[in-house]
């Protein structure tokens, strides 16, 4: 099982209530781990990937074992620790601003 941690206004949007579990099949990478969130939750299609070409929205970035994984390939496995549930792939609302 995999978790996800979902920055808040997402929680809100799919009316989640905490952290997301997920099976996933196969080898477990971003796309892989976001395919199934956005399968299991379709009104977050669009919300953390472009509709089209599937690529990151660009004030969105994904962490895991306290890493930020945001320019990695979507195809690359995520951590043995993310695989296996021990630790959370974070879903996180970047914030800009000066």
């Amino acid at each position: 099982m995999i978790r996800v941690v979902l920055p808040t206004h997402l929680r809100t949007l799919a009316r989640i209530d905490s952290d997301v579990a997920l099976e996933v099949e196969g080898e477990v990478t971003q796309r892989s781990v976001l395919d199934a969130l956005e399968s299991r939750y379709p009104v977050l299609r669009g919300t953390i990937r472009d509709h089209v070409t599937r690529r990151r929205r660009p004030f969105i970035r994904f962490f895991a074992c306290e890493e930020d994984l945001s320019h990695e390939s979507p195809d690359a496995p995520l951590p043995e620790s993310v695989a296996s549930g021990a630790e959370p792939f974070l879903v996180v609302g970047a914030i800009a601003g000066g």
